[in-house]
């Protein structure tokens, strides 16, 4: 049996993965729930982990994976994880590996910087596999490397490949895939704040960038993350 804050911090926990593919930050957290500080976040996870709704990634930053849901939840529609964790081991003699079974082949458009802006991407460097309930809705779907580690509060590493449908609009709250100034590509978290935009980092090592709008095209919101060992 949950507590009421329990059943709410894994709702809007299952409701960001499905959403972005990560789990939200602790600061997300706690603003949700409108706790005053982070520790009653990390009380609420324990609890949570403890009675095997949730388990924690080890090293990683913050990242978090839903094991099961309760009835209560399920019956709103139910989960489908977004995070798929790779491996490098061969499946037994005639298994179909379970990451292929029903996957799309999208294009690896190079990298994109999570961390200090690099030069925008244009060409295909390789594809990968894509588990098609990942990829739900309309519209072109692409995939890029990570580079950096300005979202790794986000549960976002340097060197993840992430998935991106295309659009040219973002919710403030969004990740996306923006162009600034028309040659530097970066994956940021979207606000609109008082006719700027900020694209704000999951680090507070980095500072957050603001721009009008004229300065940015939106390119793509993250769906998805694939991560391999």
């Amino acid at each position: 049996m949950l507590t009421r804050k329990q059943l709410e911090l894994l709702e809007f926990i299952q409701k960001r993965m499905a959403r972005d593919g990560v789990p939200p930050s602790f600061d997300e957290m706690k603003d949700a729930l409108d706790l005053r500080s982070k520790s009653g976040i990390h009380r609420l996870i324990t609890a949570l982990e403890e009675r095997g709704f949730i388990r924690r990634l080890a090293h990683r930053a913050r990242a978090i994976e839903i094991v099961k849901l309760p009835d209560t939840l399920e019956k709103k529609g139910g989960f489908s994880p977004r995070v798929i964790e790779g491996d490098k081991t061969d499946p037994p003699a005639g298994a179909m590996p379970i990451d292929t079974v029903h996957a799309l082949e999208l294009p690896v458009m190079g990298r994109i910087a999570a961390g200090v802006p690099i030069e925008a991407i244009s060409e295909v460097s390789h594809h990968v596999a894509v588990p098609g309930s990942m990829i739900g809705g309309r519209g072109e779907h692409y995939a890029l490397e990570v580079k950096g580690d300005s979202m790794i509060e986000a549960g976002i590493n340097d060197g993840d490949i992430v998935v991106i449908r295309e659009q040219t609009t973002a919710e403030n709250g969004d990740i996306v895939v923006a162009l600034v100034e028309d040659h530097e590509a970066t994956l940021k978290r979207f606000y609109r704040r008082n006719g700027m935009i900020a694209l704000e980092a999951a680090n507070p090592a980095y500072e957050t960038r603001l721009l009008r709008d004229d300065q940015i095209k939106v390119q793509g919101r993250l769906v998805g993350l694939i991560r391999s060992y």
